[in-house]
């Protein structure tokens, strides 16, 4: 199967986990589990950089469309899209991946893939939330809300990635 293909099937597979399960959950009201931005994170390491960003924007705009949120979660979705380079220059610049290949489990170890989930997934929420309340008189609150929500994600994401990403992508 092309990498196209596979990677339009993972794209509509966990926007419907989100949109159809995980955007109904808000926990306490600080934990909202964010794993659409699996997406991003799994796409191939040497990915054109101004398709990762197009991917980025429509990924966050497929949510908002969804949850009726006016681009926060676009805005969101392009500093991910934006930072992810970045980030797997800094944590995996020993490794040399492919043309298709994907920075996984498989790859980079269980621990790096859980530190760039987490950073990613940090940076995500904290435009996001910080965009929703458009304020810092409540920055600790919100900060809360954050990394809480990170911890959430990032937890959903791994556990998604070790039922599902067993092979290499």
């Amino acid at each position: 199967m092309s990498n196209t293909i596979k990677h339009s099937i993972y794209f509509l597979l966990i926007m419907a986990l989100q949109v159809l399960a995980l955007n109904h959950m808000n926990l306490g009201g600080y934990l909202n589990p964010y794993v659409y931005v699996l997406f991003l994170l799994v796409l191939p390491v040497h990915i054109n950089k101004s398709l990762l960003l197009l991917l980025g924007f429509a990924t966050g705009l497929c949510m908002d469309y969804f949850g009726n949120t006016l681009g926060l979660h676009a805005s969101a979705s392009v500093l991910l899209a934006f930072m992810r380079p970045s980030v797997i220059q800094l944590f995996f610049k020993n490794l040399d991946f492919s043309e298709r290949e994907s920075p996984m489990i498989s790859r980079v170890g269980f621990m790096g893939f859980l530190k760039y989930t987490f950073i990613l997934v940090f940076l995500h929420h904290l435009l996001l939330f910080y965009l929703e309340v458009l304020s810092f008189t409540d920055g600790l609150q919100t900060l809360l809300a954050v990394l809480l929500s990170s911890l959430l994600s990032t937890a959903v994401i791994m556990i998604l990635v070790l039922i599902f990403g067993s092979r290499k992508t």
